[in-house]
């Protein structure tokens, strides 16, 4: 039975995980959780699975989820009380608890860095959700799996779906994931994108582009956050600069490709022009319980794919006026260093004003290119994690001065 520790066990992609123990209850055990500030639904968990550890991200939170614990009927002489901690010591100690086996990362945003950086550490292996470790720190992640030996197993679909078609190759054999290594035999990635919220839109028509617009995506329930990214088109440019991280691929050999139906995850060529595919119907739990299963395959009960109910699978190539956080990222990742990092904070900072309404969405790539285009006196090629959180920090401020000054919506391709 594989241990599990759930990190942002209270949002989609930890829901989703402690579903998939449900239905595996012979496979795995839940050993620890951390969460935001859902304690009304961190209660009901820790009641279900009774993990050994919990941790708050806020501190003060902690008595009152003890008397939310204590409406569950758990009582401190109970065996089943677990170890409370709080803030990001304690998100760290449940990222790298010596009982648990697996670490499923799902905490949005760089917020999830320290704690990811803890679980390598500790020789954990991770099934990593939070793309965003690899995307702002890149440089100093590889190095501590190399020295770790930790497995780093992708659990986004596009990753996973990557990962899953180069079973089999050479590279599985004789390699890990995320050393930095070109993967032998692979000539190129082909990440599919669904196209958002607004891939249906004109470029004059996202001119009155709502919020409530860019989070309606058509076929996946996901975070306000990452469905933004999806409309405009950025999560797909740093899935980009994860993919050049994972598998050791230029970014050149890196394309992107606008798939409405969302069937074919990603797909990989190799170097004898074999494309491989993925395919499954749009739903986080596969690839998520690939991650907790690998290196085996388990028998589910859930919905089969019947390719003739779907009579078409459409491609076509994004466009670059339309999508500019694309071309964004491309241009950060192939400049590396701290780079990536600016573009990934920016990019959190100008969704959260977005989000707030004091921004429009086409502000979005503005705020972004602004920050990116100032940061490029101070680029740090080779960075240390101090040196990472730093250009985070100053990134967001960036962005923060941006729109207090007023932001005009210009072209970028102007």
């Amino acid at each position: 039975m594989k241990a599990i520790s759930v990190l942002g066990s209270t949002g989609s992609i930890g829901t989703q995980t402690l579903e998939i123990v449900e239905e595996f209850p012979s496979q795995f055990r839940v050993v620890g959780l951390s969460a935001g500030r859902n304690l009304s639904l961190l209660s009901e968990q820790i009641s279900r699975h009774k993990p050994e550890v919990v941790a708050l991200a806020d501190e003060s939170l902690i008595p009152e989820l003890k008397d939310r614990l204590r409406a569950f009927g758990l009582g401190k002489s109970d065996e089943n009380w677990p170890q409370l901690l709080g803030g990001n010591d304690g998100i760290n100690a449940v990222a790298s608890w010596k009982n648990s086996d697996l670490v499923v990362t799902g905490i949005v945003g760089c917020a999830g860095l320290l704690p990811t950086l803890s679980a390598i550490r500790a020789g954990k292996d991770l099934a990593l959700a939070n793309k965003e470790t690899l995307i702002a720190a890149g440089p100093v992640v590889l190095p501590e799996l190399k020295k770790s030996g930790s497995r780093l197993l992708p659990a986004d679909s596009e990753h996973s779906a990557i990962f899953q078609c180069l079973q089999g190759t050479p590279w599985t054999d004789n390699a890990r994931l995320s050393t930095g290594v070109p993967t032998p035999g692979l000539r190129r990635i082909l990440l599919t994108a669904s196209g958002g919220a607004f891939r249906d839109w004109s470029i004059e028509d996202l001119e009155r582009a709502t919020v409530k617009d860019a989070t309606s995506h058509p076929n996946w329930s996901m975070g306000r956050k990452i469905t933004v990214d999806s409309a405009t088109l950025m999560n797909k440019g740093l899935e980009v600069i994860e993919a050049h991280y994972l598998f050791g691929i230029d970014y050149e050999n890196i394309e992107i490709v606008i798939h409405p139906q969302s069937i074919i995850h990603s797909m990989v060529e190799l170097s004898d022009t074999s494309v491989l595919a993925q395919l499954g119907w749009p739903d986080m739990k596969l690839p998520i319980l690939y991650c907790m299963s690998w290196p085996v395959r388990f028998e589910t009960p859930w919905r089969r794919l019947n390719l003739a109910d779907i009579a078409q699978l459409n491609f076509h190539a994004p466009d670059t006026d339309k999508y500019p956080c694309m071309q964004l990222a491309y241009e950060a990742g192939k400049k590396g260093g701290t780079m990536p990092a600016v573009l990934n904070a920016s990019n959190e900072e100008a969704v959260a004003q977005f989000l707030d309404e004091k921004i429009h969405f086409l502000d979005i790539p503005k705020v972004i290119h602004d920050a990116c285009d100032r940061h490029q006196s101070d680029l740090n090629l080779q960075p240390n994690l101090e040196e990472v959180i730093s250009v985070d920090k100053w990134a967001r401020n960036a962005v923060k001065e941006n729109v207090e000054r007023g932001v005009l919506r210009i072209s970028l391709t102007n």
